[in-house]
C-alpha cells in the first residue's frame, strides 16, 4: 500500500512539473474551468480581495473563429500586500495585480496556474520583503487548493 501511495505521489509531482512554465505553480482542479473560476472568484471575494477582471480567453477566441480549450484568467489583488512589494522593488508592479489562469489541457485536466512568488524575487532582484512574500505564497497556495479541491478545507 505504501508503495502505491508513493508511486501516485511521484506521478502527481511529475505531472505538475511537466506542465510548469518557468516560475509558474500549477494546481490540479477537480472541477471544470468555469466552476473552478467561479469557486476561486467566490473565495477571493470572501477574503476581501479586489477582482479587477475575469477574462474568458476561449470565448474571445470563438469570436474570431478560433478554437481554444477552456481558458479563463482572473486578475485580483490587495493593495495592502502589493503596495509594500512595489516599495521594495518598483518593477514588480509589472506582475501585479496577481493573476490566476484556469485552463484545460489536452487531456481535459483542469489547472489553476499562478506566478511563483519566488520567481518574482529572482525576476525583479527583490531584496527584503521576505515576510510579505511568505504570506503571499501561503495565501495563494491555500486559495488555489481550496478552489480546486472537492474536499472542504477550513479557513
Amino acid at each position: 500500500m505504501k508503495r502505491i501511495i508513493y508511486i501516485l505521489f511521484l506521478t502527481s509531482i511529475y505531472s505538475i512539473t511537466a506542465l510548469s512554465a518557468d516560475g509558474m505553480i500549477n494546481v490540479k482542479s477537480d472541477f471544470k474551468v468555469n466552476k473552478t473560476a467561479d469557486r476561486l472568484e467566490k473565495i477571493l471575494n470572501k477574503k476581501g480581495m479586489t477582482i479587477f477582471n475575469r477574462i474568458k480567453h476561449s470565448d474571445s477566441a470563438r469570436m474570431v473563429d478560433l478554437e481554444l480549450r477552456e481558458t479563463e484568467l482572473i486578475i485580483f489583488g490587495n493593495p495592502k500586500v502589493g503596495s509594500p512589494l512595489m516599495k521594495c522593488q518598483q518593477s514588480i508592479a509589472i506582475d501585479l495585480p496577481q493573476k490566476a489562469l484556469i485552463w484545460e489541457d489536452e487531456n481535459q485536466v483542469v489547472w489553476i496556474s499562478y506566478n511563483d512568488p519566488q520567481y518574482l524575487v529572482k525576476r525583479h532582484n527583490l531584496e527584503g520583503c521576505t515576510k510579505i512574500l511568505a504570506k503571499i505564497k501561503g495565501v495563494l497556495d491555500k486559495l488555489t487548493k481550496k478552489a480546486a479541491a472537492k474536499l472542504v478545507l477550513k479557513d
